[in-house]
């Protein structure tokens, strides 16, 4: 047993370290080869901090797993809220502004709803999983659009607009060409020179480090997922609460950006950072998952888990809007709220 503690000690080790070294490499090399910022966004910055529950999802939904993967990402969009949110508000009083509100956050409380609609039949299906999908990468496209308006003028309501008149479709190929013609046509002689400097400078090296990095997070997740079924079977404990408590260790990526930029009074990071992997998690780790095999809910995720996980996003979203920020007597609330989420579900599967 003792070697099988280890092994998914170091399984979550090598997940968690090895997506952040594999996000951050990709990067580079995206940037290196004159990739523009739009494309990387849609597929690095977007699911960066997420890769350890997208990656240890896909494989625990091969394995047929659901209880693992619904697991992993409820208890990552609680834990997101009520212990990343929680102790950087403890560190320093969080503030952020209104459009954080009016957009991002009720997508999020949105996402939250369509996971506990798809639930009520007790399947999230491969159509389902396909909705969260165009869901998701329509809220990218959209994001990318609105990035520069700090007004508030592009919300949750011009969300759902652009989403049921399929802008995000046109939005990607105008993208697409646009910058595929800006790198072919207009790049100056200075700029190739810089993007070939850099390109003979460390491209060998990113590539390494995304091959490693990528064995990391491969066979990080293969032994996190191993070794957490085998103790699930083993003590008789439901996959879906093993995965609530993994959860709190593939959130790690989360915990330390918010504890950098609490301590740097940075609040817009803190909680964009937390609603965005909430979306993430929600959307596109459980889209791909029910893809991949249709996921099967258990009774106990419809009636406590989702609804707490609503709970916590409700919540955020009022204190938010009270004073457009989360004190440090709101942080508490939210880790005692998340202390007390654990102990009435251990309650509630032991009885």
């Amino acid at each position: 047993m003792i070697i099988n503690i280890l092994l998914l000690l170091i399984g979550l080790v090598l997940l968690v370290k090895g997506s952040g070294y594999f996000v951050s490499s990709a990067s580079s090399i995206a940037k290196k080869l004159g990739i523009s910022e739009f494309v990387i966004g849609l597929t690095l910055v977007a699911i960066g901090t997420s890769l350890p529950e997208l990656v240890s999802s896909i494989f625990a939904s091969i394995k047929h797993e659901s209880g693992f993967v619904i697991g992993t990402i409820t208890g990552a969009n609680i834990a997101n809220i009520g212990l990343v949110v929680g102790i950087a508000a403890i560190i320093h009083r969080i503030k952020t502004r209104k459009q954080m509100l009016i957009r991002d956050g009720y997508i999020m409380l949105f996402s939250f709803l369509l996971l506990f609609i798809f639930i009520f039949n007790n399947i999230i299906s491969r159509i389902e999983g396909i909705i969260m999908l165009i869901i998701f990468f329509a809220y990218i496209i959209f994001l990318f659009e609105t990035k520069k308006d700090l007004k508030g003028k592009y919300g949750f309501k011009e969300f759902i607009k652009s989403f049921f008149k399929f802008k995000y479709i046109l939005t990607i190929k105008s993208r697409l060409l646009t910058n595929f013609t800006k790198n072919k046509n207009k790049i100056s002689s200075t700029e190739k020179r810089r993007i070939n400097e850099l390109f003979r400078a460390g491209i060998i090296k990113d590539i390494l480090l995304i091959i490693l990095s990528g064995a990391f997070v491969i066979f990080g997740a293969k032994y996190l997922v191993d070794q957490a079924i085998f103790f699930a079977n083993l003590f008789n404990i439901p996959k879906m609460l093993i995965g609530i408590l993994l959860a709190i260790g593939t959130t790690m990526p989360e915990m330390s950006v918010a504890i950098a930029a609490s301590r740097k009074r940075l609040g817009n990071i803190v909680i964009g950072n937390a609603i965005g992997s909430c979306i993430t998690n929600t959307l596109l780790i459980l889209g791909i998952s029910s893809i991949i095999f249709p996921l099967s809910v258990l009774k106990l995720s419809l009636v406590y888990i989702v609804p707490f996980m609503l709970l916590m996003g409700i919540l955020l979203l009022l204190f938010i809007k009270r004073h457009w920020g989360i004190t440090k007597l709101e942080g508490i609330i939210f880790i005692l709220l998340y202390l007390l989420f654990l102990i009435f579900l251990f309650f509630m599967v032991i009885t």
